[in-house]
């Protein structure tokens, strides 16, 4: 392990996405959105979409049934259609819910210098066009099996970026980079209790937005806890 101080080592701020930077599940709304498109049934898939949240707020959620059910719709109409109502997914939902201070957070870790990476355990069909808004280059998501075509098959590509996912996919990016944990002096923000494991792992962790679960832990703990939405611009 690399021996520099945390003065001169290459500074990392890691954030989750949903409900940390944005106040809201992009892979939910997504769902959401198909329905109101009539790409789904109503009933069954928002019935089936509310399980599913449920299911990864107590952190019992199985990735690949939910990533197969979430992609369905996407994947029967195909790229050109999919990517078409991602665009208007992006207008409608995402942009609306850009907010201020999470673009200030962001700028404020670009002006110190800091490398910006979002990881997060929702899809890349569904977050690379929102780490694109948000103006994050490097994007740790879900990544998505594809066909001889290049369309997506509804099955996980590696490691998917969930609980201590996110800590192997990290370290992957650092050893590309001929990096270890202790070369780079990182901070992560999340508001989850899957997000423990990397919340442990990091220099600084930061629980954003915490469910009360995360909260009570980040208290214990002594860990800095962030409101965002709360704060001022």
């Amino acid at each position: 392990m690399t021996d520099t101080s945390s003065s001169t080592r290459p500074r990392l701020a890691l954030f989750d996405l949903d409900h940390t930077l944005l106040p809201l599940d992009s892979d939910y709304e997504w769902g959401e959105f198909t329905i109101r498109k009539g790409w789904c049934d109503s009933a069954e898939f928002g019935r089936r979409n509310a399980e599913f949240f449920s299911d990864y707020q107590s952190g019992t959620l199985d990735i690949h049934e939910y990533v197969r059910f979430a992609t369905q719709a996407a994947r029967e109409r195909g790229q050109a259609a999919a990517d078409a109502a991602h665009a208007e997914f992006m207008q409608e939902v995402i942009a609306p819910a850009i907010r201020p201070q999470a673009r200030a957070l962001l700028q404020r870790h670009r002006d110190a210098g800091d490398e910006i990476v979002i990881i997060t355990a929702t899809n890349e069909f569904i977050t690379r066009p929102i780490a694109e808004a948000l103006g994050v280059a490097e994007l740790l998501a879900v990544n998505l099996e594809r066909d001889a075509s290049g369309w997506i098959t509804g099955e996980i590509d590696g490691t998917p970026t969930m609980r201590a996912g996110k800590v192997t996919r990290m370290e992957a990016w650092l050893a590309e980079r001929g990096w270890d944990w202790g070369a780079v002096d990182t901070t992560f923000y999340s508001d989850s209790m899957n997000d423990v494991p990397l919340l442990e792992k990091v220099n600084h962790p930061v629980a954003t937005n915490p469910d009360g679960r995360l909260r009570v832990l980040a208290a214990e703990r002594g860990w800095r806890i962030l409101d965002l939405f709360n704060a001022q611009p």
